[in-house]
Formats: C-alpha cells, sequence, structure tokens
C-alpha cells in the first residue's frame, strides 16, 4: 500500500516520502481501518521535526486523525466491519497511508451531518475547545470570548464552539483573507493583527473592560497581548505555541489583575477521565446535527500532496483544516 514515512527528523517537506510499503495488520485490541480523509494538525510538523511529545520510532507515517472504514478486528476489539468512524492512528502506522491501525479506545462513530473530510477534522481540534471552554474556562452565555488564530484549524473550532455556547467571539486573525475567513466564521468582531493594534482594538470593543476568555494556541507575542487584554477575574487558556515561542508569565501581573492562566491537554482526558471525552464526542455531534459547528476544510488533496500540506501548516500558511483524501487519484 501507498503510505508517507519519515526516515529522519527535518522539516515535513524534506523528511516525509510517499512509500510502498507491506499492509499493517489489527494486533490486540486494535482495528484496521481505510483511511477516507486524514486532517492535518500542527502536531504532524512536530512529529516530523522530532519535536512533539510523542516520538515514535523511525520510520513512522504521520497523521495524528481520520476518517476511515472498519476493514478488520484484532483480537479483543469490538466494531462492525464497513461502518464509518473517526479515530487516532496508533503509531508508527499513521493516517497519511491507504491503510491504518488504530486503537480501539480511540474510535467514535462519525457524525452523520459530516463528510468524511469533516469528520476527520472533527476530533482534537473541536475537544480541545470543548474542554478548554467548557470544562477549563467556565465559558458562560453573554461572556466575550476573544480566540487568536480565529481562522486556523484550532481557532476556527474555538470560535464556531464559542458562538454555540453563547458568547460573544472576537476573532484575531494575520492578514486580510484571514480576517474575511474570521469573519465568516460569525466573529462578532474581528481583529487584523497585521493592520490594527490588537490590544487597542479588543479594549475599544469591549468598553476598556477586556475579554473574560481568552484562547490562547500561538503563544510568543499573542500571549503577550492576552495578558494586557483578559479582564478583571479573566481567564486565559494557554493552549498551544504554534508561534514557536513559550512565553513567561509575569505572575505579579496575574495577581494584581486577579486573572487566572489555565492549561490545556486534551490529550491527558484520554488516560485521567475517558468517559469526559466519549460524552464530548456525543455534545459534538449533536451540535454539527444542529449546524452549529462544522469543520471549515479550506482545501482537499489527494494522498500525494500530504507532505506540502503539512509544511504549509508548519509555515501558518493556511486557513482552516487541510483534508488529505487516500482513496482519491491525483
Amino acid at each position: 500500500m501507498k503510505a508517507w514515512q519519515v526516515h529522519r527528523t527535518g522539516e515535513p517537506r524534506d523528511v516525509m516520502r510517499l512509500d510502498d510499503i507491506a499492509e499493517p495488520a489489527a494486533g490486540k485490541g486494535q482495528i484496521l481501518v481505510r483511511v477516507l480523509a486524514a486532517n492535518v494538525n500542527f502536531p504532524d510538523a512536530l512529529l516530523c521535526r522530532g519535536h512533539y511529545q510523542v516520538r515514535p520510532p523511525l520510520p513512522f507515517t504521520p497523521g495524528v486523525e481520520l476518517c476511515g472504514e472498519i476493514t478488520a478486528l484484532g483480537e479483543g476489539a469490538e466494531g462492525e466491519i464497513g461502518a464509518r468512524v473517526l479515530a487516532q492512528p496508533a503509531y508508527p502506522s499513521g493516517a497519511f497511508a491507504e491503510l491504518a491501525v488504530v486503537d480501539a479506545t480511540s474510535v467514535r462513530p462519525a457524525p452523520q451531518a459530516l463528510d468524511d473530510a469533516q469528520v476527520a477534522a472533527l476530533h482534537i481540534g473541536y475537544q480541545t475547545g470543548w474542554f478548554g471552554l467548557h470544562r477549563r474556562a467556565r465559558l458562560q452565555p453573554g461572556e466575550t470570548l476573544l480566540v487568536h488564530a480565529a481562522a486556523g484549524g484550532v481557532g476556527s473550532a474555538a470560535v464556531q464552539l464559542g458562538k454555540a455556547a453563547g458568547a460573544r467571539v472576537i476573532g484575531v486573525a494575520g492578514g486580510a483573507a484571514k480576517a474575511r475567513t474570521a469573519a465568516a466564521l460569525s466573529c462578532d468582531v474581528v481583529i487584523d493583527r497585521t493592520a490594527q493594534d490588537v490590544i487597542a482594538a479588543v479594549k475599544e470593543a469591549t468598553d476598556g473592560r477586556g475579554a473574560d476568555v481568552v484562547y490562547d494556541p500561538v503563544g510568543g507575542a499573542a500571549y503577550q497581548q492576552s495578558a494586557k487584554t483578559v479582564a478583571f477575574e479573566g481567564r486565559i487558556l494557554v493552549v498551544g505555541f504554534a508561534g514557536g515561542e513559550i512565553p513567561a508569565p509575569a505572575l505579579n501581573h496575574a495577581l494584581v489583575k486577579n486573572y487566572s492562566i489555565v492549561g490545556l491537554h486534551w490529550g491527558l482526558y484520554n488516560l485521567h477521565d475517558p468517559a469526559a471525552v466519549a460524552h464530548c464526542h456525543t455534545e459534538l455531534t449533536r451540535l454539527a446535527a444542529e449546524g452549529a459547528i462544522s469543520p471549515l476544510i479550506s482545501q482537499r488533496v489527494p494522498l500525494d500532496g500530504a507532505a506540502d500540506a503539512v509544511q504549509r501548516v508548519a509555515d501558518g500558511a493556511t486557513t482552516g483544516r487541510i483534508a488529505v483524501l487516500p482513496q482519491e487519484k491525483p
């Protein structure tokens, strides 16, 4: 079968190679799926660079989430052959391949309201947003939510979930095109950080009060803006560091302004509270059926376009999500 393989670490475009490899087999507690769509995530680039918290042995196939069709069950695994599901691959068998092995515990039924590409983009980004906004930040209807990188895959999910929760959403985006995307997502206020002073614009939009919740998957300069625009007793959600710089918060500032700095590592919930992950999927399925959320797929590419797609996500040159469709021919 065809699969992308990483034989050495480095930039995705340099180290990903499309190979012919043996078909994987489902082991104990695993399921084999035919990959219908694979979502491209920033962690895919980190995996290629060897900078992710998980470091599979070389060579491995990247791709951290997928929509697939069950083709075989390993010992002890339950499922229905032919069922359409979303899942996370079990490395070294990643999602950028024609077939992938997934852990049975990660398998969820695909929401019928979404197509294959949207299903592939629903899991990690939307679960992260849901846990961040509802469980960690306790976002309330009527509160103001500020989302950095609002036109990106992670940010767009947070925008939709924030609107579904009844929040007023301010989206920060980089450039006119991304600002238009954020506006199309129904942000109440859109700020183009390349043309506007983010801090001044947030204060103007909130009559000087600031945002009750700040969703920050960027870090670096974005975090400094977050600290200066968060409201009294607000919550800054530290989601990731896509900007490449891990900030050092000034805790004296948090003290005098009475705000919380809240960390979010969604993957830990799979270990500490798997029932909550299952509940979250049920809620996301309901929201998708109601039309409240719909993953923003900006591009759909065949399997041979995966390396370029991962590199563009790594470079911050995309809006929404890129879906890799292994069953489609170039």
